[in-house]
């Protein structure tokens, strides 16, 4: 079992959701961690901490008919697989507990609790693990609807189970007059992050123009926001890459957020910030090496889903496709893309469409990928250059080597694979939809 499955038994046994104390010492124990070490990254009480493990044990040992011990947790379990009496009660709860929602139509990051998030292990759990470290970075980058965002939301989830303080800002948001000058750019940063905290703004008493913008930013993290709060602040920044359309500002901005992570190692109160940066495209602001705060920290790739991942998600839709190729036929389709095979199982799921209706017409302008796919192209009409790189790529059937910043822009678009500087189409429905 992993600790996912174990965490499903123990819900559908007891037929109810655990609280975020439960699963954060059933995951903490099964990294390894001790009482001791939880009590000290979370705040909770070790006393406490222990007398919830020792109910838990209890609960387990009923559960498997094995004596389970915080020694014995992980090897016992690991070793002992699902039965299937197991596996059909785990898929009945769920069914209970999430009933297909027609109404969530797929769009924008999947909700908490949701039934439609699917773990793509090992990543959550290295994920939840980086960030109770002192001044941690966790760098994701994926294409567009990859999940990037629905993977905050739960790191977010997570830190605030273990008591920590969240921000979560979106540069799409930030207006264009914001990226006007530095100064404004840092003052609308903080501001922000003062906000989501509700803490008073107080930019004026820590701003001081002789030190300059970026010292002045420093302070007010350091001095003001760190130093006033009792736990660590967790900061999410989505959308990174709207600052690389600004050089100047992410010239100056991107080594800051490295500084912090550096000062981390030095003074405790930067220990506190734990920064989570996400964006879709590779940075091509000239940086040095020491500055970039693109090389530190977890890198994390988020994959497209696997076969196994595809038939779990569409069981969660009330699709049967076990004794099926329906999820190989869609996948040749759409690859893994999550965005994408999650769209095809909500119109199947609610009757709107039959799959075989659904690909007939996916790469077309009736099909169910309209919009997603008039998005695309929209762009790459403002991009002639990428177009035109994309366009030789489509004509191969084989891989097609490209200039290493056209190579990077259609990865960052989900349009192709990369092997190195050589790109293959990333599914059929780019090379037929786009070939016509």
């Amino acid at each position: 079992m992993t600790i996912d499955d174990v965490l499903q038994l123990i819900r559908a046994k007891w037929n109810k959701e655990l609280n975020s104390v439960q699963e954060l010492v059933l995951r903490q124990v099964w990294d390894g961690q001790t009482y001791t070490n939880i009590a000290t990254t979370t705040h909770y009480g070790e006393h406490y901490l222990r007398n919830t493990a020792s109910a838990l044990w209890q609960v387990l040992s009923e559960i498997t008919n094995l004596p389970i011990t915080k020694a014995n947790f992980r090897p016992a379990l690991e070793s002992r697989g699902l039965t299937a009496i197991e596996r059909e009660l785990i898929k009945e709860y769920r069914r209970r507990q999430q009933p297909l929602a027609p109404g969530e139509f797929p769009g924008g990051p999947v909700p908490l609790g949701s039934p439609f998030y699917i773990d793509r292990p090992p990543i959550e759990a290295l994920t939840y693990q980086e960030i109770t470290k002192p001044g941690s970075v966790i760098r994701i980058k994926a294409p567009r609807k990859m999940g990037k965002s629905s993977l905050m939301l739960r790191i977010l989830n997570h830190a605030i189970g273990l008591g920590y303080h969240t921000v979560s800002l979106d540069f799409q948001q930030a207006e264009e007059a914001v990226f006007q000058t530095l100064d404004k750019f840092l003052r609308w940063f903080c501001a922000n992050v003062s906000r989501q905290l509700q803490m008073p703004a107080k930019l004026d008493e820590y701003w001081d123009e002789d030190m300059g913008s970026k010292v002045s930013c420093t302070v007010y993290f350091q001095a003001y926001l760190l130093e006033t709060s009792a736990s660590p602040i967790v900061l999410g920044l989505n959308e990174v890459n709207r600052v690389f359309e600004y050089p100047k500002i992410a010239q100056e901005f991107l080594p800051l957020l490295r500084s912090w992570h550096e000062e981390s190692k030095r003074i405790i109160t930067m220990q506190k910030l734990r920064l989570i940066v996400l964006h879709s495209t590779e940075i091509y602001i000239p940086l040095k090496l020491t500055q970039s705060p693109f090389n530190v920290g977890l890198p994390i790739h988020i994959p497209g889903f696997n076969p196994e991942q595809v038939m779990l998600l569409a069981d969660r839709y009330g699709i049967d496709w076990t004794k099926s190729s329906d999820g190989e036929r869609l996948m040749k389709m759409v690859g893994g893309h999550p965005y994408l095979i999650r769209l095809a199982l909500y119109h199947i799921a609610i009757g709107n469409l039959t799959l075989d209706e659904l690909l007939e017409s996916a790469p077309t302008m009736a099909g169910i990928y309209k919009n997603y796919l008039q998005g695309i192209w929209a762009t790459l009409q403002e991009q002639p250059e990428i177009a035109a790189a994309f366009k030789q790529v489509i004509k191969m059937s084989r891989g097609v080597e490209l200039e290493p910043i056209l190579a990077y822009k259609l990865d960052s678009m989900g349009l192709v694979n990369l092997d190195g500087n050589y790109c293959t189409v990333s599914c059929n429905l780019y090379r037929q939809y786009f070939s016509s």
